[in-house]
């Protein structure tokens, strides 16, 4: 199991600095960790600007919703606890999408804008690289301009508009398209 601690400089692998305010701990997540990252996706899920849900899954229905690994949490090192996680799902069950993945990325209200996501995203960028996924993508709201700076920030490109591709509390919404292509793997 990788578990990488990062101090609060943070250097990314394309060069740029992310500060932390803390040391934190990025490490596989567990389902002992369940209830600290569904908490952190109901903060998501309360701005409306995160996801189409209106609900957080139990643990049994996100574990087969999501790829076995990666699965990050990131920790605080003062305290222990888990201030954010970001995890992969399959875009389809066809053999020659198997290298394409869904990234979810979510930090807990308090700790937003401190480069605790931009060093999990990072993190989860190369594990999945390490495990094959050739193309990473994402599906953000316009208005969510923090998800789409960090997600721009870390190599990826609006493909598209997605217009008013579902209803989130009786309102039509957009989402922008996203993706990353690796490039060291399928090339």
């Amino acid at each position: 199991m990788r578990s990488n601690v990062h101090p609060p400089l943070h250097i990314c692998q394309d060069g740029c600095e992310a500060f932390l305010e803390e040391e934190i701990t990025i490490r596989q997540m567990a389902p002992v960790d369940w209830e600290s990252v569904r908490s952190i996706y109901l903060e998501g899920l309360a701005t409306g600007d995160a996801t189409f849900e209106t609900e957080a899954p139990c643990w049994e229905k996100w574990d087969v919703s999501h790829l076995s690994a990666p699965r990050l949490v990131a920790v605080s090192q003062s305290d222990g606890g888990v201030i954010g996680w970001a995890a992969l799902a399959p875009v389809s069950s066809r053999a020659v999408y198997r290298g394409v993945a869904e990234v979810s990325v979510y930090v807990a209200d308090p700790f937003r804008g401190k480069g605790v996501g931009k060093a999990l995203l990072e993190q989860i960028i190369g594990e999945s690289e390490a495990k094959g996924i050739w193309t990473l993508q994402a599906s953000v709201f316009p208005e969510n301009i923090a998800s789409l700076k960090l997600h721009n920030l870390c190599g990826f490109r609006v493909v598209g508009t997605r217009h008013r591709i579902a209803a989130l509390q009786g309102i039509w919404r957009d989402t922008l398209l996203l993706e990353r292509r690796s490039e060291i793997v399928g090339n």
